[in-house]
C-alpha cells in the first residue's frame, strides 16, 4: 500500500505495521525499526571499521579544550567544560561519525525521508541533564522529523552518569508553548527546556513511567525519537570519564525551528537554518517542496509574510 500519512515518520506512524513490509528492510533494520516504533529508542553497533582509531584521535584532539587533566586518574573530570558543540567543523573524525553513510541510509529508511546531520555534541563526562525531550529544542513541520544518535566512546558503567530514558514516552504529547500556556517568541531563557519541566514530570507520574538506564559498551549507539524523554544520570564518580558523541539529524523537505522560542499558532516561528554536515550545504526550510521564507528577513512585510507562511503549513 502507498503511505497515506507521509507527514509522519514511518517508524512513528500508526500505519507502520502495515507499511514496514514494503521498505525492503534487512532483519536487523526491521528489528531496529520495530523497537523504535514501540519504545522510541533502539541500540545498534556503530558501523565503522575505523571507529576505535577515530575515537582515539578525537580524544587526543578535543581533550585540551575541556580544561581538565585527563592524564591524572585522581583529577575531577567534571570541573571543566562538559561538551563541545559542532566539533565537526574542525575535526574530521567527528564529522565522519556524524556523516556515516550507513547510518544516514538507515535513518532515511526508518523515517521515509532523506536524513542529514546538522549538529554534533562531544562529551568527556556525563551531562547530568534533567529529563527532557529534544522536541522543544529542535523540531520540524511536519512534526517528529528529527532524531538523535548517541555513540559510546568507551564502556560506561553506573557511576559515570549514564544516559537514561523513558520507553514509550515518544508517543506522549509534544510540549509546546501553547500546551503549557506561555508565550515563547522573543523570550530570554537560561535553559530552553526549563519551562516544560513540570509538565514532563507530571506526564511521568500520570503514566507511572519508570526510567531505563543505558549501560553502553564502547561502539554501541542509540537512536532516539524526537519526543523521547531522556537525560543524564548523576555522575557518582567524578574521577572517571564518559566519552560520547551525539549527532542530531533532520530530514529533507521540512520546516526546521525551535519551539521553545516560537508561538506557532500566531505565526511566530523561530526558524533554524541548518547546514548538512555530510556535504556542508545549507538545507532550506521547505514545505511540500516549496521553499519557505523566514518572516524575520523581511521586516517591512512581516505581517503579510507571516500570513503566507501560516497559510502554507496549516495544511
Amino acid at each position: 500500500m502507498s503511505n497515506p500519512l507521509p507527514g509522519l515518520p514511518l517508524i512513528e506512524s500508526p500505519l507502520f505495521p502495515m507499511l514496514k513490509a514494503e521498505q525492503e528492510l534487512t532483519a536487523q533494520e526491521e528489528e531496529i525499526a520495530i523497537t523504535l516504533h514501540e519504545k522510541g529508542y533502539a541500540v545498534f553497533e556503530f558501523p565503522d571499521s575505523n571507529l576505535d582509531a577515530r575515537i582515539d584521535r578525537i580524544k587526543r584532539n578535543l581533550s585540551p579544550r575541556y580544561g581538565v587533566d585527563f592524564d591524572n586518574p585522581q583529577s575531577d573530570k567534571t570541573t571543566g567544560e562538559r561538551r563541545i558543540q559542532d566539533a565537526w567543523t574542525f575535526d574530521e573524525d567527528v564529522r565522519a561519525i556524524a556523516a556515516n553513510a550507513a547510518v544516514l541510509d538507515l535513518l532515511s529508511k526508518l523515517y521515509g525521508r532523506r536524513a542529514f546531520p546538522f549538529q554534533t555534541l562531544n562529551f568527556p563526562v556525563g551531562t547530568q541533564q534533567d529529563v527532557h525531550s529534544d522536541s522543544v529544542h529542535f523540531s520540524s513541520l511536519p512534526e517528529r522529523f528529527m532524531c538523535g544518535v548517541w555513540l559510546a566512546m568507551e564502556n560506561i558503567g553506573p557511576d559515570a552518569g549514564p544516559l537514561f530514558y523513558y520507553p514509550g514516552s515518544h508517543r506522549w504529547p509534544i510540549m509546546t508553548n501553547a500546551l503549557i500556556g506561555r508565550q515563547g517568541y522573543g523570550a530570554d531563557l537560561d535553559s530552553a527546556q526549563e519551562p516544560y519541566g513540570a509538565a514532563w514530570q507530571a506526564m511521568c507520574q500520570a503514566h507511572d513511567a519508570h526510567a531505563e538506564t543505558f549501560l553502553a559498551s564502547k561502539g554501541q549507539a542509540l537512536i532516539w525519537c524526537a519526543n523521547l524523554l531522556h537525560g543524564g544520570s548523576r555522575q557518582h564518580n567524578a574521577r572517571i570519564t564518559r566519552w560520547s558523541q551525539v549527532t542530531h539529524y533532520y530530514f529533507d523537505d521540512c520546516i526546521y525551528y525551535t519551539p521553545a522560542y516560537s508561538d506557532e499558532v500566531i505565526g511566530h516561528v523561530h526558524l533554524r537554518h541548518p547546514i548538512s554536515i555530510d556535504d556542508g550545504h545549507p538545507r532550506p526550510n521547505s514545505y511540500l517542496g516549496e521553499k519557505v521564507q523566514d518572516p524575520s528577513s523581511e521586516p517591512v512585510k512581516r505581517a503579510s509574510v507571516r500570513h503566507r507562511f501560516m497559510k502554507r503549513f496549516r495544511g
